[in-house]
């Protein structure tokens, strides 16, 4: 009898072993040669399917060449970020067709995000960006009203203050008769990651100050091991590295959880919620409990916390890196320049800049555009398909990694013209509409329904400081301007900003 039980056992955890390794063959090995099988029968090409690293090591080994070598400034930048793509046949399909670029952003129930394997990679934020169906329509729905333009007027002192602190710093340094070389990248990024600890926490902006940094850094490893291989499990070692993201996230969620507990206090009390991104979050939250009677319909404090966390990264990246490479573009289009300053000049003279002057700044807003049509914030983003699909002629299994190169959209000549690589704003001279001929060609910010949420308060704040830079500074490259853009999730110049500042 003893010997039949133990027989028995040990049939289920032969059979139990079997299925496991049959999963990982079949994930590794079985199901991606599947895939290279079926595209190359359709005409793609690409390269064969390498067992788990695939085209990573090439991949790694083309970035860091490529940030070793600086171009000029009228090289195509699209080498340089994006020097060996992802075009693998045996999961990615490289989309560039604006319709079904489309089709892809408007069903987004069936086209969703793609999740780095290694969960490491989701300590920076997890919120509106990654849930999907269901839970990103809730979070949607909760988090809008904080971005309406009502409440984006009300965020505009916070934005002035910011900007003006940067000034200021500039003012004291910079000589009225001479120029000085000043590396801007820097300020910009101090600048709004400010503006983010101001709109996102109020008066907690100090404590929302730690936030920004230590994201930075998450950030920053996060990059780097999304260019290796994830081994399950590897995320328990005790690593110098595991110890550290690990150290960050604690405390990214306890000083934000404190300041919601201070919050949350304060409007049980009965004070009355204030004007900042938590404020309108937590009172659109507790309204739709309220409406439902459940706190199934709203979101966690761990919940608000992660949206927390993704203020910072994505409000603070997207503006900064908006803002440094269009006072790039204005020093090697000075003529822009001066058109950009007498049109800021002719709405505000030397006054503060207000909400009704921002939205008839039609020069500024047309070089903003241009400048994210050259500089796009995400180059390339991707999607997954959940279920088996055709997208045009192309009939694709589930599971396929769609990847969308923003970058080489905004650059495409059958769509833009044979200046498609050169800075000229006018072809955003009655709006992106008109310059795009309607399709979907330009998407700095994305589109479809999961379209940034953030794209107003960036464009207002990008707005608000390139008016005020202008009414105080000229500006030009300084001969040690170094042109090296590169992504870090964003594209970033490698070498800052060195530009030669002038005071008006």
């Amino acid at each position: 009898m003893e010997i039949l039980y133990n027989t028995i056992i040990a049939t289920i955890c032969v059979a139990i072993l079997l299925v496991y390794i049959w999963r990982v063959l079949n994930w590794a090995w079985f199901r991606p040669k599947k895939l290279e099988n079926f595209f190359r029968q359709r005409g793609l090409k690409g390269n064969p399917y390498k067992l788990l690293y695939g085209d990573l090591n090439e991949l790694t080994k083309s970035i860091v060449e490529a940030k070793s070598k600086p171009i000029n400034i009228s090289d195509d930048i699209t080498q340089r970020l994006i020097p060996f793509f992802l075009d693998s046949i045996n999961k990615n399909v490289l989309i560039t067709n604006p319709e079904h670029v489309k089709e892809i952003l408007t069903k987004n129930y069936v086209y969703q995000k793609q999740t780095h394997p290694n969960p490491f990679a989701k300590l920076l934020a997890q919120g509106l960006v990654l849930v999907e169906e269901d839970k990103w329509a809730k979070h949607r729905k909760i988090i809008n009203p904080a971005f309406h333009i009502e409440k984006l007027k009300h965020m505009l002192p916070a934005f002035y203050l910011s900007c003006s602190e940067m000034i200021s710093k500039w003012e004291d340094i910079v000589s009225k008769e001479t120029s000085y070389e000043l590396d801007v990248w820097p300020d910009l990024q101090i600048m709004t990651s400010e503006v983010i600890s101001r709109t996102a926490f109020g008066s907690s902006y100090e404590e929302g100050r730690i936030v920004f940094e230590l994201q930075q850094e998450q950030a920053e490893h996060i990059m780097d091991i999304s260019r290796s291989i994830y081994i399950p499990g590897s995320r328990f070692l005790p690593t110098k590295r595991n110890k550290r993201m690990l150290e960050i996230e604690k405390q990214v969620q306890t000083t934000i959880r404190h300041i919601i507990d201070k919050r949350l206090k304060a409007m049980e009390a009965g004070e009355t919620s204030k004007d900042d991104l938590l404020g309108i979050l937590l009172e659109s939250n507790m309204k739709e409990i309220e409406q439902h009677g459940s706190k199934d319909f709203g979101l966690t404090t761990t919940e608000v916390i992660e949206e927390c966390k993704l203020f910072y990264f994505a409000g603070q990246e997207t503006t900064s890196v908006l803002l440094v490479w269009t006072m790039i573009l204005l020093c090697l289009h000075p003529e822009w320049q001066v058109r950009a300053r007498e049109e800021v000049l002719q709405v505000f003279g030397n006054e503060k800049p207000n909400l009704e002057g921002l939205s008839r700044l039609k020069i500024v807003t047309m070089i903003l555009y241009e400048t994210l049509r050259l500089f796009p914030p995400l180059p390339v983003f991707s999607r997954r398909n959940k279920e088996e699909v055709k997208l045009g002629e192309l009939h694709l299994p589930a599971g396929v990694i769609l990847i969308i190169p923003a970058i080489f959209i905004h650059y495409d000549k059958e769509i833009w013209g044979k200046d498609a690589k050169e800075f000229k704003p006018e072809r955003f001279n009655e709006g992106v509409s008109k310059a795009t001929k309607g399709q979907v060609s330009f998407i700095p910010f994305g589109w479809g329904p999961r379209i940034c949420i953030g794209q107003n308060f960036a464009m207002m704040e990008a707005k608000m400081a390139i008016a005020m830079i202008l009414q105080k500074f000229s500006f030009e490259l300084s001969p040690s301007y170094t042109h090296a853009p590169f992504a870090i999730i964003t594209i970033h110049p490698q070498y800052g900003a060195p530009l030669l500042m002038c005071k008006l």
